[in-house]
């Protein structure tokens, strides 16, 4: 990989998400070799994919070139590689690239679409967990409302225009509202020829109630505010089947559609040479200590989604988000800094800052430490803490712009099919 040889000791971190970032930047100014690995040279912010998927926002909006983010600092390395092994017994890592030797590794690989085993959903469905699954929705639905122009066929016109929403998590209930408000704002101008009052957007929870993680204010008030958009809350009922064409449910309820995206659950991305038994969890994670160290090494630690740290406080691990994420990768750096100096190390203890989600314009719902709220005193709460957390003063601008120019104009500009999905569907470039 041509990284060079030094008396730092060498630090590889596997992903540049949230954790993997916070934690290069503890580190990139200390005493540390930093090499971090990532498939992609970018760091995706991944609570505005659905706006990417909606046309709200282009994807550079939501993207920042991991090189740049450790621009200047000395001893830190970047390569764009997929790990394919990690062998522990030697300390090496394995890539599409080459191997490399680590002192310390770091897993922040975060999670990935859970299909649960069901392949038919897995080979059918739409995923929105990264910038080109996100471009691909997005070309999907627009080619979808193209195609509707073209047929006689009531029956299929009806299922280019429906959309199911499998999930009721922020993912399924943000990407719900977006689409609403599509519906009602745009599509009549967009296609003055089709009925697009024909369209409908349905969210389907297996349990019985969206935002099962927030308070049941919250989840009654996001249903609340779906519902007012017209969208069709489906509540207990689970998809088990789909073909392409028609989404079945472990009732008699089906669902004629050529668009289902599949938002009901992650699982964390694994690694060869780190899937044993006696280190993973049922849900895939790697077990870790207050220290974030893999059961049974010293030397190999893991940060963000892929880890779970059970407590009394969090049984199961903490919450597969943005904030505990950042959070370990800072504590982690600190320790390892702390270890290098030869200082007393700090368990974690995540603080919890509340969590959020948006349903539309002006209305969103909050759930802080201190205070609960809903409506549009939460949707600006929410505007400010996501322009906040973005990385990059020109992606907080764009951002802000594009909402501000939404708003105003009730318009979503980035609605462009620039790379078509379907294979069926032609277009001239």
């Amino acid at each position: 990989m041509n990284i060079p040889q030094s008396s730092n000791p060498r630090v590889v971190i596997i992903g540049g998400g949230f954790a993997g970032i916070a934690l290069a930047k503890k580190l990139s100014k200390q005493e540390f070799q930093v090499v971090l690995l990532d498939r992609h040279n970018y760091h995706t912010f991944q609570p505005l994919l659905y706006q990417v998927s909606t046309g709200g926002l282009e994807p550079d909006s939501i993207a920042y070139p991991i090189r740049k983010v450790l621009q200047g600092y000395p001893n830190f390395y970047f390569r764009l590689a997929e790990v394919l092994k990690v062998n522990t017994d030697v300390n090496l890592v394995d890539t599409n690239i080459g191997s490399l030797k680590f002192d310390k590794l770091v897993v922040a690989t975060g999670t990935e679409t859970n299909y649960f085993g069901n392949t038919e959903l897995e080979a059918n469905s739409m995923a929105m967990k990264t910038i080109p699954q996100s471009l691909n929705l997005r070309s999907l639905i627009l080619e979808n409302f193209e195609q509707a122009l073209l047929t006689d066929d009531l029956h299929e016109r009806e299922a280019l225009m429906n959309f199911v929403i499998v999930g009721g998590g922020p993912t399924g209930v943000e990407l719900a509202g977006a689409l609403a408000e599509i519906k009602k704002g745009i599509l009549p101008k967009d296609y003055p020829d089709l009925d697009t009052r024909r369209a409908q957007i349905n969210i389907v929870q297996g349990g019985d109630r969206l935002l099962p993680a927030m308070s049941e204010k919250a989840s009654e008030k996001a249903e609340a505010f779906l519902e007012e958009l017209g969208v069709n809350v489906w509540k207990k009922l689970r998809v088990s089947g789909y073909d392409g064409k028609l989404a079945t449910t472990n009732t008699d309820i089906s669902f004629r559609t050529e668009t289902l995206v599949w938002a009901a659950g992650v699982k964390a991305v694994s690694l060869k040479g780190l899937d044993g038994e006696a280190f993973v969890s049922r849900s895939k994670r790697l077990l870790v200590n207050e220290f974030h160290q893999v059961k049974g090494f010293d030397n190999i630690y893991a940060i963000g989604d892929v880890a779970q740290m059970e407590s009394e406080a969090f049984p199961h691990g903490h919450p597969m988000m943005a904030q505990p994420a950042m959070q370990q990768g800072e504590n982690l750096g600190n320790n390892l800094v702390a270890e290098s100096k030869g200082n007393s190390l700090k368990p974690f203890s995540y603080r919890d800052k509340g969590s959020m989600a948006t349903i539309g314009r002006n209305k969103a719902v909050a759930d802080l430490p201190k205070f609960k709220f809903q409506g549009v005193f939460a949707w600006f709460v929410w505007m400010f803490v996501h322009l906040y957390f973005l990385i990059g003063f020109r992606n907080r601008v764009v951002v802000f712009i594009n909402w501000v120019y939404n708003y105003i104009k009730f318009d979503r500009e980035a609605r462009l099919i620039i790379r078509p999905f379907k294979n069926h569907f032609k277009t001239k470039e």
